[in-house]
């Protein structure tokens, strides 16, 4: 028998940019990204813009294409910026990839050129993906438009869409070519999404470092009114934390099954899928974490006065930990969330692989759930939300619609 093993490896360079009006004409951040490899060239850009972001932020077409007449000697808009369905609707319906892969062909971007995607989370993880398969690869440049975008999904190197009712059945690893997080596209975003997108930076907190989940605590009245002064640098800290995972945990493909910064992931995305993605993916993260949280209590691995810190954070944000989605059930009277076991299980290989707490700051992972224990779990929750009604405010109330 001859066997040739032959090995390769391909370094990736992402940089992201904490910034604020980038298509300002001086703020040269863009530019100087695009030339980065190839400084003598002209480089044509395919600009694709968030419906909501282009409806919240009116001067944003205008200003790309000053920012492109100011710069004209490096970079040449390939069409006007083009307007596409953002949200979740964007990732839920296959057509909208097609529609930016027309773009693609319509406009001849090729290999050489760039796609930016301005845009939530959603948007960004369809236009990458469609990206990703036209020509093999296109260069993506992401400008993340909501909290949540700039504090993770948005500088991460996973692409995707939506298929047979299941979060990101269809996607690819990609790495952006840059990722810029502009600080002054968060000012259009309405209360209820500058605190969905916090979650993630409380996630990342309580799984890697505790002195941040200390500073989040800390700033926790100023971040329940949606005060920028004090969410952005926990975007920034977040971004951080979630970029040191990925390129120095060993597995940024994720080739393993294990994800460990998925504390809360198996429920929320079957609460997305069973709401129909009334519930935000931040708001589905919130109530994920509390029930794994309450999980956790109850195998015995964490105690029960560290999760009732982590839960009144959660809820002095403006988090509700409840939603009757959790109860709801299918014809054989089974909880539907817990088919979000097995289908986190497909998602991630074969083999089950959940993050649970030992403490703040301290993770780990467990292969299997006892489904009795997430029953006393959800049963938990509905209680503390039962006892919190009364004292719960206007407003948090229309935090959970």
């Amino acid at each position: 028998m001859v066997q040739a093993l032959h090995q390769f490896s391909v370094p990736f360079h992402f940089p992201v940019f904490f910034t604020r009006n980038a298509w300002h004409p001086d703020n040269r951040i863009f530019v100087d990204t695009v030339a980065r490899l190839e400084p003598e060239r002209r480089h044509r850009v395919l600009v694709i813009i968030d419906n909501h972001v282009a409806s919240t932020n009116r001067t944003l077409v205008s200003d790309i294409e000053r920012y492109f007449a100011a710069h004209a000697d490096r970079l040449s808009l390939a069409t006007a910026p083009v307007i596409a369905v953002g949200g979740e609707a964007s990732k839920n319906d296959l057509s909208h990839t097609l529609f930016v892969l027309k773009d693609v062909n319509d406009f001849g971007i090729d290999r050489q050129s760039f796609i930016v995607a301005i845009g939530g989370g959603a948007m960004l993880d369809m236009v990458s993906f469609a990206a990703a398969i036209a020509h093999r690869g296109i260069r993506v440049i992401r400008f993340p438009t909501t909290v949540l975008s700039q504090a993770d999904s948005g500088i991460a190197v996973k692409n995707g869409v939506n298929l047979f009712g299941k979060k990101n059945f269809m996607g690819t690893f990609v790495p952006p070519f840059a990722v810029v997080n502009d600080a002054a596209l968060l000012e259009s975003l309405d209360h209820r999404d500058r605190i969905a997108g916090v979650v993630e930076a409380v996630k990342v907190a309580l799984l890697k470092d505790a002195m941040f989940y200390h500073r989040i605590e800390l700033a926790a009245g100023q971040i329940a009114t949606g005060d920028l002064a004090a969410i952005v640098p926990v975007i920034q800290r977040s971004a951080e934390l979630h970029l040191a995972h990925i390129c120095g945990n060993g597995d940024p493909f994720e080739l393993g099954s294990a994800r460990p910064l998925d504390f809360g992931h198996w429920a929320a995305h079957k609460l997305e899928s069973i709401t129909a993605h009334r519930l935000r993916h931040g708001e589905a993260v919130a109530i994920g974490i509390a029930l794994d949280l309450e999980y956790s209590v109850r195998m015995g691995y964490l105690e029960r006065a560290e999760a009732d810190r982590i839960l009144g954070l959660l809820e002095r944000i403006g988090f509700a930990l409840w939603d009757d989605a959790l109860v709801a059930q299918d014809g054989d009277g089974r909880l539907l969330v817990l088919r979000g076991l097995q289908e986190f299980r497909e998602h991630l290989g074969g083999t089950l692989h959940i993050t649970q707490l030992k403490g703040i700051g301290r993770g780990f992972e467990v292969n299997e759930m006892d489904e009795a224990a997430v029953l006393g779990a959800i049963e938990g929750l509905r209680q503390r939300s039962a006892q919190r009604l009364p004292r719960m405010t206007t407003g948090t109330r229309l935090r959970r619609r």
